[in-house]
């Protein structure tokens, strides 16, 4: 589903008149549209199924060791205050029978960011793609992100971040994941 500009363009300009400030003076004639190509690109994965992103291949055989990929960049926009937050994805599997290419991961991560989110929602969304589109042994996703409603209002902690974690199956056991961990926090 595309992002009606229109409208938003519209409500743009609502909420600019209902602050006080006039959508009509130089420097905001343009933020209604500006803000509708933002909102395009920002809501893009609503109602986008993230297994789309998943071409499958057979392992034919092999044993299908550990797939980790660490520091995946996003931005999504919270739900509650439609203010964004950014921060990295750490995503591993241990494939059954079936492997996707390492560009698809981040594509899934985009389409599950790309939609009006919490953080908690998001770990278990991208655990659950790739579960349901891999059919793997196990998935842990870890999540380390800064939220503009937590730096920017209340009680504006600028330097915190949230870490949240979802793990299916293999990946699941403390062993395992305690072993996932110490490579996801493992720089060289």
């Amino acid at each position: 589903m595309a992002v009606d500009r229109e409208r938003v363009e519209a409500a743009v300009r609502e909420l600019l008149a209902a602050i006080g400030d006039d959508p009509a003076r130089e420097g905001l004639q343009d933020t209604p549209r500006r803000v509708a190509t933002a909102y395009g690109e920002y809501f893009a994965g609503v109602g986008a199924d993230p297994t789309a992103q998943l071409d499958t291949l057979g392992l034919e055989g092999e044993s299908g060791e550990l797939v980790l990929l660490r520091d995946i960049e996003f931005r999504s926009m919270c739900e509650h205050h439609l203010l964004p937050f950014t921060g990295v994805a750490h995503v591993a599997y241990l494939p059954g029978d079936r492997i996707t290419g390492l560009g698809r991961i981040p594509a899934v991560v985009d389409v599950v960011a790309s939609r009006p989110q919490i953080q908690e929602r998001l770990t278990d969304e991208i655990a659950d793609a790739l579960q349901a589109g891999l059919e793997p042994l196990g998935v842990l996703v870890v999540i380390e992100a800064a939220h503009g409603c937590v730096a920017a209002r209340g009680q504006r902690q600028a330097k915190s971040t949230t870490v949240t974690v979802a793990s299916r199956g293999r990946l699941s056991e403390p062993i395992e994941r305690a072993e996932i961990m110490a490579l996801i926090g493992e720089r060289r």
